[in-house]
């Protein structure tokens, strides 16, 4: 079949979107925690890049020697940002020196503020999509970070009292604002320097972190107590990438393992949002230890083959850095979902998702179906327009065709594997598993990239009722 064909079959899939975009209101209440925080965002063009290194006595030599993927010096934003440039990749790292915390004040800005933190982002998309209640953990919140909430009575946090009240309507004066830097780039930009030059493959984004508390996992005990009360359909879970060896991160995980553990027995469906982590020791906590207990896993890529170079399987870590299709990344994800045993793993890459799950799993195939086209029609709204702020940009790439890269990816996967009703109907069963994949709706020139991921996963999930 070809691909033209297919667009028109994909559309017509497509078409039960804004049926299950209204059935979100039949979600009672959903939980976000643990990371929720102040996004600086900056558009860097290839020409600040340049300027900065300069600024800093930086060459190319110097650039591209990275020692390690922290924050230790000024010089080291300038190396991650150039190495996320230069590759078209995503990357956090992180940083509690306040000289660097000084530097970026003084040398980035921003352009804008917004939401940042898995949790703040996941807490406002949902409650726009109509879920009747949203709780979002925040362990700083004063007036703004509150002012990055929006202004919706069903988006809930609780002041320094435990008063659950609307987030945006909340200041806890003695709190600090919790910011980090987005510094996205753009497709074929491109940086010159000695005598070389280097194109952008991708428009993405490197995010530069100085976050004491997220650091440390610090946790609000009013939301966590209420949590513990209320009957909640799905917590989404993030915020552990943020941890770090020498802060105690592997035995802060292991003080959250009984909150999440009595949150699952409470009947919660929970999901894991992986992130990127750059620190070896708490990423191999996070898949030995978080991972196994909870009922979804969310990756990308990047955050697939990090995990695979930690768990045994550097060979295809490998296979996958040096050829990132389709093919590849199933075989990534297919490995990882075997070796943490989790109940189901969704995938979002360039122009395709994936999802893995168990048979009998609590969500239905034909429901995951519905919730993963409605993430993807979202995930398009808030690239085309910049935010989902409102309800009239959730829907904004209704009717427009999935993509050629979408659709090429999505047939290489179901040849390999051998099951043609994938191509088509976005369900097939693999390996004793249900397999579900579809082609997304790509755009052009995005506005925004940050949270892509975390809405995909997300609204999947929730969505798929």
């Amino acid at each position: 079949m070809e691909n033209q064909e297919l667009k028109k079959l994909w559309l017509k899939n497509f078409s039960t979107v804004p049926e299950t975009l209204k059935r979100m209101k039949e979600v009672g209440a959903v939980a976000t925690a643990f990371n929720t925080n102040i996004d600086a965002v900056l558009k860097v063009s290839g020409k600040k890049i340049v300027e900065l290194a300069k600024q800093l006595g930086l060459g190319l030599k110097e650039l591209e020697d990275i020692k390690q993927t922290k924050l230790e010096q000024p010089s080291d934003v300038l190396k991650g940002l150039f190495k996320c440039f230069k590759n078209g990749i995503a990357e956090e790292w992180l940083t509690e020196d306040t000289l660097v915390y000084d530097w970026m004040v003084e040398n980035l800005g921003y352009d804008r503020l917004q939401m940042g933190g898995q949790g703040g982002i996941v807490a406002n998309a949902l409650a726009v999509t109509g879920v009747q209640k949203v709780y979002a953990h925040t362990n700083s919140l004063p007036k703004l970070q509150a002012e990055q909430f929006l202004k919706r009575e069903n988006l809930m946090s609780f002041d320094h009292e435990g008063k659950e009240k609307p987030a945006y309507n909340i200041n806890r004066e003695v709190d600090i604002p919790l910011i980090h830097w987005i510094l996205e780039f753009d497709k074929n930009d491109s940086v010159e320097l000695d005598g070389k030059t280097f194109t952008c493959p991708k428009s993405n984004r490197f995010i530069a972190t100085y976050d004491p508390l997220n650091l440390h996992l610090v946790m609000d005990e009013h939301f966590v107590n209420n949590m513990a009360k209320k009957k909640i359909d799905y917590i989404v879970l993030s915020g552990f990438h943020a941890l770090t060896e020498k802060n105690n991160g592997v035995k802060l995980q292991d003080d959250a393992l009984p909150i999440i553990k009595g949150w699952k027995d409470n009947g919660d469906l929970i999901h894991l949002e992986i992130a990127s982590t750059q620190d070896i020791a708490v990423r191999k906590a996070i898949i030995k230890k978080i991972a196994p207990i909870v009922d979804s896993v969310g990756v990308n890529e990047r955050e697939a083959i990090d995990i695979l170079e930690v768990t045994g399987y550097e060979d295809l870590a490998e296979k996958c850095n040096k050829d990132t299709h389709s093919i590849n990344m199933f075989e990534a994800i297919l490995n990882i979902k075997k070796h943490i045993k989790t109940p189901r793993i969704q995938l979002h890459m360039f122009g395709l998702y994936i999802t893995i799950q168990d048979k009998g799993y609590k969500v239905k195939p034909e429901e995951n179906l519905r919730g993963m086209m409605l993430a993807a029609t979202v995930a398009a709204g808030k690239a085309g327009t910049g935010n989902i702020n409102e309800e009239k940009n959730l829907l904004w790439a209704q009717g427009q065709e999935v993509s050629d890269i979408g659709l090429n990816e999505l047939r290489d996967l179901s040849e390999h594997i051998k099951k043609p009703e994938l191509l088509s109907h976005g369900i097939a069963e693999f390996d004793g598993f249900d397999i579900i994949a579809i082609p997304t709706i790509l755009v052009e020139k995005p506005v925004t990239l940050v949270g892509m991921g975390d809405t995909i996963s997300s609204i999947s999930l929730v969505g798929a009722r």
